[in-house]
């Protein structure tokens, strides 16, 4: 399993790690310049002189150039996961927290969820209904699941406050989990995860469109917190954040938290920032939070999928779920895939469909396209 070439940026130095490869870049090719001029004796090369006997053997035996074929990669995405009751116990084995739908998370070249808790034992309740929290070991269980980075642009990340947040960014710092969608003030919160595979640069972004306690959740200047895109301004600078990814990478990857909870349709909120992300030239939006599936689609040339469900998950409700596949071709988005799995009753795990079942969670999650104005197929390059 290819896992890219930038590991540990974290997005949090992105800015600067840009900067040196350009500095880098041009120092090498100064030096190969330099030894350019050395070899030829700092003179311009002489024209060559055509051959009395017909072309030079240099020229007759030089053979046309082969196109390369673009590398072929692979991107996977599962929904919401906590490790809170039921699925609390799965943490004591984190190597198999996942279960078995770990296997297509391994196979792919990149891998994300949601993460949708604070990982820490500490801080104060904020005051809202549900509260989800895990131990440190919920980011071994990531990682032996073959997930390559998380979103924590979502409405549990700040569950216990200020202090459970900063035990969460430490636990994911000290695990080696990238993270995208939160940090400790705003510019690292909208900031991108970047990453390499296969001479192919892929950003990743994570952005929450849940209003609660959103004014006291959000990441400032001087406050940690998540990265929102729930009023317009907030999805303006969400769009700005994508638009700048553009600039660095070849492949740009939006993972969303919105939507209505239990509404198996995109609402308003929903379509205005797909395409302000669509316009700013993201190569695919992912979503999360309602707790059922959405449908999938293009808008234009980004692929939009609104609504991944429940994952790993503490109760049994909409049991229905399922991973997005996407496959990549250099970095145009060449096939997407919806591989159907129904969440185990009793451990909480996602459990890989087959038959019968997979037949019906298939079907259902291609029928939800109707209500998202989402085309079947990408529109035509332009010119």
């Amino acid at each position: 399993m290819y896992k890219g070439l930038a590991r540990g940026l974290g997005g949090r130095t992105l800015p600067c790690v840009h900067l040196r490869r350009t500095a880098f870049v041009a120092r090498l090719c100064v030096a190969w310049l330099c030894v350019t001029l050395l070899v030829s004796g700092c003179s311009a090369a002489p024209e060559p002189q055509p051959s009395p006997l017909g072309p030079s053997p240099s020229t007759a035996l030089t053979p046309s150039p082969t196109p390369t074929q673009p590398p072929e990669i692979t991107l996977a995405f599962g929904g919401d996961v906590h490790f809170t009751e039921r699925t609390l116990r799965l943490l004591s084995s984190p190597a198999t927290a996942f279960g078995p739908v770990s296997s297509i998370f391994q196979a792919a070249d990149l891998s994300m969820v949601n993460l949708e808790s604070a990982v820490t034992t500490r801080g104060t309740p904020e005051p809202k209904t549900y509260h989800f929290r895990a131990p440190a070991t919920a980011f071994d269980a990531v990682k032996a699941a073959g997930l390559d980075l998380v979103s924590l642009a979502n409405n549990h990340t700040l569950d216990y406050g200020q202090v459970g947040f900063s035990d969460t960014l430490a636990a994911a710092s000290a695990a080696g989990v990238p993270i995208v969608g939160a940090g400790p003030n705003a510019v690292a919160a909208y900031m991108p995860w970047l990453t390499t595979v296969k001479g192919i640069r892929i950003a990743f972004l994570g952005f929450s469109q849940i209003g609660e306690l959103s004014s006291t959740w959000v990441a400032t200047d001087t406050r940690p917190g998540i990265a929102l895109a729930y009023t317009q301004q907030q999805i303006d600078r969400a769009a700005a954040s994508v638009r700048a990814a553009t600039s660095i990478a070849d492949v740009v990857v939006v993972f969303m938290h919105w939507g209505q909870e239990r509404n198996s349709c995109p609402i308003a909120s929903q379509r205005t920032a797909a395409q302000a992300f669509a316009n700013a030239g993201a190569s695919m939006v992912i979503g999360t939070h309602a707790h059922t599936m959405q449908g999938d689609g293009w808008l234009g040339r980004t692929y939009v999928a609104y609504g991944l469900s429940n994952f790993v998950w503490y109760i049994n409700s909409d049991n229905d779920t399922g991973v997005i596949r996407v496959t990549l071709s250099g970095s145009t988005v060449v096939k997407t895939e919806f591989l159907p799995a129904y969440i185990d009753r009793t451990a909480g795990q996602p459990i890989p469909s087959t038959g019968a079942e997979a037949a019906r969670i298939a079907a259902r999650h291609a029928a939800l396209r109707g209500c998202t104005g989402l085309a079947d197929a990408p529109s035509p390059p332009t010119p």
